[in-house]
């Protein structure tokens, strides 16, 4: 229990470090006026964020279906997506870790371990991120999602186990566990989400899925945050939508976590494979017709 809190506290006070951080980063981009504020966001920012936050709270997750509404409406410049992705869902997924780590019991010794390695992989990734152009965001935005939906896919069709009843990980699956958290905390800064490689990892691990929630919910908010100050350093991110996804996902969050209980997914998560397919093949699409273009004029 006194784990708990202390990572409820800090969860709060990173989220304090976190708002302060955008609000420095607004101030100073006003300021110089280099990349302006447009307002408030519009209806479809906050639309976009209610509906992908309502449904990363049930395990979807929230970042490719981000990205495929990004995409197919041409709101946010493709080396300007993951910093957006990082800050604006960073405190909607604060709110989820609050409701999953109050509700769900899990060992607190595991969960802290495995958050700390994905903190420091989501520092480490956003320190190279925040540098790469834009053609390679696209190659590898365009690639994790092509793995998303491959993911989806095959845990729709069953190929995964469905996962057992541990509540905690020893030994030899701890540490695979905290290999690929750490791998994963760098691959969110490419905006490639964690949630459907996480419930997998932990089903073949023999946990029990529930158990999977406060452990992906804390790690993502934690590594979101940490990066995302990394992103607002560097000015790579969309104000506005960011703020619309901010704006939009906190009701949303609290709609789903406490007021939900059951809710047929499964024809959703198809639509979610069909969407991010088509948002992947068209960022891969815009890399290499940019590079042609770019070959042509040189």
């Amino acid at each position: 229990m006194l784990i708990r809190t202390v990572l409820l506290v800090l969860l709060v006070a990173l989220s304090i470090v976190f708002i302060a951080g955008w609000k420095r980063s607004a101030a100073s981009r006003e300021a110089n006026r280099a990349a302006p504020i447009k307002g408030q966001p519009s209806p479809v920012q906050l639309a976009i964020g209610f509906v992908t936050n309502f449904f990363d709270t049930l395990g979807i997750g929230s970042f490719a279906t981000t990205t495929a509404a990004y995409k197919l409406l041409r709101l946010v410049s493709d080396e300007r997506i993951v910093g957006t992705l990082l800050i604006g869902h960073s405190l909607p997924v604060v709110v989820q870790a609050f409701i999953f780590l109050v509700a769900v019991p899990v060992d607190p010794t595991v969960l802290v371990a495995l958050i700390a390695v994905s903190v420091l992989g989501s520092w480490v990734g956003a320190g190279v991120a925040t540098h790469l152009p834009r053609r390679p965001i696209q190659i590898f935005m365009g690639t994790g999602l092509l793995a998303a939906a491959s993911f989806m896919f095959m845990s729709q069709v069953g190929v995964f186990p469905a996962g057992g009843l541990a509540l905690t990980l020893t030994s030899w699956k701890l540490a695979f566990a905290l290999a690929v958290n750490f791998l994963l905390g760098g691959l969110l800064t490419l905006g490639i989400g964690s949630y459907a490689p996480s419930l997998i990892l932990f089903s073949m691990l023999g946990m029990d899925p529930r158990a999977a929630f406060p452990i992906m919910m804390s790690s993502a908010a934690m590594m979101a945050m940490v990066a995302g100050l990394r992103f607002m350093k560097a000015g790579r991110f969309d104000t506005t939508a960011a703020l619309g996804l901010t704006l939009g996902g906190i009701p949303a969050v609290l709609l789903a976590g406490l007021l939900v209980r059951s809710l047929p997914l499964g024809v959703l998560r198809w639509v979610v494979v069909v969407v991010v397919v088509y948002a992947a093949t068209t960022m891969l699409r815009s890399a290499f017709t940019e590079r042609r273009a770019a070959n042509a004029r040189g």
